[in-house]
């Protein structure tokens, strides 16, 4: 305790002069703005900021206790398990029916709301809900020539779902992406549809004899190659959704008290721009294959 407080009257210390030397700084640079006086600023800037956040840092651990780092050694790729009714499931299939469940509750809520009685000049938000909508089909349909309608319901679904877990994430709540079992399901999921779409283009004849172009000695590559597709889909959703996660936990495992400000500063990459971005990836992959599948 009295070493914090040592320390705390050290660092806010430190902030104070670096909030007075940048006021000198200031002054300095408006008489005379060259660019060592432009350096001053930004150092005596830097200077304050370290120091208020060291300070806040002994705050939170005089009044909260010193927090032990987590040991990541213990970390597992696989997602605990719970027990729910006598069946023994994994905690992130429990949290993806509940992202289901609030997804299906918004648009019954929305259907029977902003959409009971939809205008031919739609305003506020159904202008929004169409919005929205018209961006799906207009990209499914910019890849999938002709198959915007349908596929863009799918991609709307997967997108909005991966935002459920990237919303479910920002609570510190392990996010159903990172367990191959999820990801390996929308991946057979996106399969199922290529074939399907390939199939209902060419017929089975046709599909079958595509993979066997420009020769016939492609063929058993070509079916290898089809098959690894879920797989690929999946490894790639799920590397890179357990690769944030675990960037994100081993930040607040290093950090520990001084866990303050730079983790959700970072989350915003890790934790809401990057599981958007694996969204659009997995969507924009799936109707390339469906593109292929159909020419």
């Amino acid at each position: 305790m009295v070493l914090n407080i040592i320390l705390l009257a050290i660092f806010l210390a430190v902030a104070v002069a670096g909030f007075f030397w940048r006021r000198v700084a200031n002054a300095h640079y408006a008489a005379d703005p060259t660019k060592h006086n432009k350096r001053l600023r930004m150092f005596a800037l830097i200077l304050t900021v370290f120091g208020a956040y060291l300070a806040a840092t002994r705050v939170i651990q005089i009044v909260f206790g010193k927090h032990e780092s987590e040991d990541m050694s213990a970390f597992s790729p696989w997602a605990d398990r719970l027990n729910l009714f006598g069946f023994d499931v994994s905690a992130t299939v429990a949290w993806s029916w509940v992202i289901i469940a609030v997804l299906v509750v918004l648009a019954l809520v929305a259907r029977l709301t902003i959409l009971r009685k939809p205008s031919n000049y739609p305003k506020g938000a159904q202008n929004a809900v169409e919005a929205v909508v018209e961006i799906a089909m207009k990209y499914a349909g910019s890849n999938v020539h002709g198959e915007g309608e349908m596929l863009g319901c799918y991609i709307f679904s997967v997108a909005a779902l991966l935002v459920g877990c990237a919303v479910l994430e920002l609570f510190g709540i392990r996010t159903p992406a990172s367990d191959v079992t999820f990801t390996l399901g929308l991946g057979i999921i996106s399969f199922v549809l290529i074939n399907v779409y390939g199939i209902k283009k060419k017929g089975v004849a046709g599909r079958l004899k595509s993979l066997a172009e420009p020769t016939p000695i492609v063929f058993p590559i070509k079916v290898i190659t089809d098959f690894a597709v879920p797989v690929s889909l999946a490894a790639r959703l799920f590397g890179n959704m357990l690769g944030g996660m675990i960037i994100m936990d081993l930040l607040y495992s290093a950090l520990g008290n001084n866990a303050v400000g730079i983790p959700s500063v970072l989350g915003l990459y890790f934790n809401v721009f990057h599981p958007l971005l694996q969204a659009f990836i997995f969507v924009t992959l799936s109707l390339t294959f469906i593109k292929e599948a159909v020419e």
